[in-house]
């Protein structure tokens, strides 16, 4: 990673794999973001892009790009595939039959809701199209949909009727995922309306878990969500002892890491 003060002359595909890498990691990444990370213009940043798109290997959206993955269309691209698929096996054992849960989206998400059991009863409130479809496959689910406009960005419903309706819940558990968290950032995002609706999923909820691969650990995005101290579960691929943990153990004792 380079410092500030240091100018790093990328080659096109060197750019191309640092775009790649960003997105995939953090879900959507932004041509001015990328522009300061590679210290190049936003014009060569769209140019890579285009590029990257005509190959197949991302989606442009406004302002910026997404990862493949996170298309309804590509659910066999995940990346970080295996870690997810542990972190999905792991959070199940936070459920109990019978509880009411509040879930976003994303390809996390998606390896959770495909590993819930057939036999276990569970009330879900959902605000992502997609999580809800998901969902179907499974018997044994009640499936509440917080409905409204949808982001283009985040594909969660964002508008009014979203706030309205999380006022007026309170559910056991909200299973959520997140592009970066931090110990002094806490967890971040870079769409005003997306985060506005988590902060809400948050008070609508009486315990919060964040799903995240530890690579995502250490990075921050534009808008913080809420600090660490609102969340209680932190569930990674790597075990709770794991020398990458210890520093948020610390910092935020009351954290649980599954």
């Amino acid at each position: 990673m380079n410092n500030d003060n240091e100018i790093v002359n990328y080659t096109k595909e060197e750019r191309k794999s640092h775009i790649l890498k960003e997105i995939n990691l953090h879900t959507r990444v932004s041509f001015e973001t990328l522009s300061v990370k590679l210290c190049v213009s936003e014009d060569t940043v769209r140019r890579d892009i285009n590029e990257l798109e005509s190959e197949s290997l991302l989606i442009k959206v406004k302002g910026g790009a997404m990862t493949k993955a996170y298309h309804h269309s590509s659910s066999n691209q995940t990346y970080a595939g295996e870690s997810k698929q542990i972190i999905a096996q792991k959070t199940i054992g936070l459920l109990h039959d019978g509880m009411v849960l509040l879930i976003g989206g994303g390809t996390t998400i998606r390896e959770f809701i495909r590993l819930i059991p057939n036999d276990l009863s569970l009330t879900i409130f959902t605000v992502t199209v997609l999580s809800a479809v998901e969902l179907l496959d499974k018997p044994n689910v009640k499936i509440i949909m917080i409905g409204g406009s949808i982001s283009s960005y985040s594909q969660m419903c964002v508008s009014g009727d979203v706030y309205n309706q999380l006022a007026n819940i309170k559910v056991d558990l909200l299973i959520l995922g997140t592009n970066a968290l931090d110990i002094e950032g806490g967890f971040s995002d870079s769409d005003w309306e997306t985060v506005q609706v988590k902060k809400a999923m948050i008070q609508a909820s009486q315990k919060t878990a964040i799903l995240t691969i530890s690579e995502k650990l250490d990075t921050v995005l534009k808008m913080k969500i809420a600090n660490l101290s609102e969340v209680d579960y932190v569930v990674t691929e790597v075990e709770p002892d794991h020398e990458k943990l210890q520093s948020y153990k610390k910092a935020v004792p009351s954290l649980v890491f599954v």
